[in-house]
């Protein structure tokens, strides 16, 4: 099979591309990502030479790029977004291009070639639960703009499946840590503060709940849904390892040894969603699970930080 994959100088998407490299050696990857704020060549340095892998510099919203590359491979596999939800507090426009206008040149070409599309969306289209978990069903309720052009993006594939039976899936996955993940999000940037000795800015009173999974443990689920995931369908993806961003950063301090004092808490961003929550029995069904426990990844993730710093 051969893959394009999107975004895959990002965190999931070198994941995902090193994953299935080195365990699916009949599989080919083109990747296509165009080298923004968190893209990270360094990512990918160790399968460059690889020869089932080619790394094209392009934007997704590149119509005849994006033409031309569909047409050379059997699926695509869109991780390319803007994904920081305070970057699109700020400026929402690149969310805007990338995460909508992005999702329709694929599907336009996706519908004209007779491929396949593998959606990666998040959670954060149905906004915060105060209680409860959302199955696949759950009305989306998103409330920051990064969370809207997520869920626009769905909208517009669900139309597309609709009126041109376009062959796409979708999955929405909870928080995800590990390796190679951009230094701004929580958990690489308070292990690389903490290390620096460096005040911990915390948000509010830090109760604001997220599940968690380790990267790994995505990718294999995107690969079953892949493998066995119905047109049109979208699944999503948690271990239900539900925990407050205070616990998560004391938890991360412990392990390397810091004192809490590092800890500092900063006014709340605006509309900060304060419970994320899903259930998962319809990929599970597929006999996809959580291989890597909270604890195992989490000290890990640390280790793996501060050695390559």
């Amino acid at each position: 099979m051969k893959l394009l994959v999107t975004g895959g100088l990002g965190f999931i998407g070198s994941n995902f591309i090193i994953k299935v490299l080195e365990e699916k050696p009949n599989f080919e990857i083109i990747n296509v990502d165009a080298q923004k704020y968190g893209s990270n060549p360094l990512n990918l340095q160790e399968i460059e030479q690889n020869s089932n892998y080619n790394f094209i510099q392009g934007d997704i919203t590149d119509f005849d790029l994006m033409k031309k590359v569909i047409s050379e491979t059997d699926v695509v596999i869109n991780f390319a977004a803007e994904s920081h939800v305070d970057r699109s507090i700020k400026n929402s426009k690149p969310f805007i291009d990338s995460n909508i206008l992005g999702v329709y040149t694929i599907l336009e070409n996706i519908k004209n070639q007779n491929k396949k599309l593998v959606h990666i969306s998040t959670d954060e289209v149905y906004g915060s639960l105060e209680t409860g978990s959302a199955d696949e069903n759950y009305k989306f309720n998103p409330t920051s703009p990064y969370a809207a052009s997520k869920a626009s993006a769905e909208l517009l594939i669900n139309s597309y499946f609709l009126t041109h039976n376009c062959n796409v899936v979708t999955t929405r996955c909870a928080n995800n840590y590990g390796p190679r993940q951009f230094p701004e999000k929580l958990i690489p940037k308070v292990i690389i503060l903490a290390e620096q000795n460096k005040k911990i800015p915390v948000y509010g009173n830090g109760k604001n709940k997220r599940e968690w999974i380790y990267v790994d443990d995505h990718i294999d689920a995107i690969l079953s849904v892949l493998d066995k995931g119905t047109i049109g369908n979208a699944y999503n993806i948690t271990n239900s390892n539900e925990i407050d961003n205070i616990s998560l950063i004391k938890k991360i301090l412990k392990i390397m040894d810091k004192s809490e004092d590092l800890i500092e808490f900063v006014e709340d961003r605006p509309g900060h969603d304060f419970r994320y929550s899903m259930k998962s029995e319809k990929i599970e069904k597929f006999g996809w699970e959580n291989k890597i426990n909270f604890e195992k990844g989490i000290n890990y993730t640390v280790e793996w930080y501060l050695k390559n710093k």
